[in-house]
Formats: C-alpha cells, structure tokens, sequence
C-alpha cells in the first residue's frame, strides 16, 4: 500500500519509527515532513499530507502530532479528507471499515511506539465494507462538505 506520512515537531520521532516499521511491511512510503524535532505548525504538514492523498498519490495516510486532536482538525478542513484520531485498534480498523476513514491520526504524547504500531496494523488491514448502511452516510458526510465548499 502506498502511504504517506507527516508530523509536527512533536510527532516527528514517532514518525520515524512508524517509517521504518511501515518499510519492513513492504509499504510504498512518501513522507511529507517534518524532518526535524524543531517547532513547526501542525497544519502545514496536515496540508501536505491531505494534498498527497487528494491527488491520488498515496492510498492513505497517518499523521502525527502531540495529542492528535489540532492535527484531525486541520486535514479534516480539507475536501475529501476523512482523518480519524484513533488511540486503540478498535477504533483504527472501525474507522475504515464504517466511515472509509483515509488518514489515521495519532497523537505521539498520548501512545507509544508499541502501541502506535498495533493501530498502524490495524489501520492499514482494514477496509471499508461498502455495507449499503455505511455509504449511505458516507455520501451524507458528502453532500454536508458540499454545502461548505468555497
């Protein structure tokens, strides 16, 4: 699977750890930043990531910043981008599954690298079921961001 990933400066370790790993699965990676644990802002590189996969060069995402919270809502401002915080695999395999979830967004202050790796496994294992229930609210998700579109 093809996926890119992007961090803040408090992200950025996590991150890299999750590179590697993701390469020992066999994973096509493109990394969007930071390259570095010097202060960024967490929505460039929310941008970054999302313009990668809106332009259908990688098949998913995982973003990372402190908590995860201010990075889930600057790719979630982005058409077409469906980010789900998720700190359990539960939630990383049902987000995708129920709600075609395309970036996993994870807050490294709040997990560590064990378990950040679980809900990679789980993320990227699943997917969406395409159960008439599922598209049915997906398309409604849909319609709601046309309504707000510039």
């Amino acid at each position: 699977m093809r996926v890119v990933l992007g961090s803040d400066h408090a992200g950025y370790e996590l991150k890299r750890e999750l590179a590697g790993f993701l390469h020992e699965l066999g994973h096509e990676i493109l990394d969007v930043g930071t390259s570095s644990p010097d202060p960024v802002d967490y929505p460039d590189y929310a941008q970054a990531l999302s313009k990668v996969i809106r332009e259908n060069r990688a098949d998913r995402g995982i973003l990372i910043c402190g908590s995860g919270v201010g990075a889930s809502v600057a790719a979630n401002k982005i058409p077409g981008i469906r980010a789900g915080l998720c700190h359990d695999t539960y939630s990383a395999h049902q987000s995708v599954e129920h709600d075609d979830v395309n970036v996993l967004v994870m807050g490294a202050r709040i997990i560590g690298i064990a378990l950040a790796k679980d809900i990679v496994q789980a993320f990227l294992s699943a997917e969406f079921t395409g159960e008439e229930r599922h598209v049915r609210r997906l398309n409604k998700l849909k319609e709601i961001e046309k309504q707000y579109q510039i």
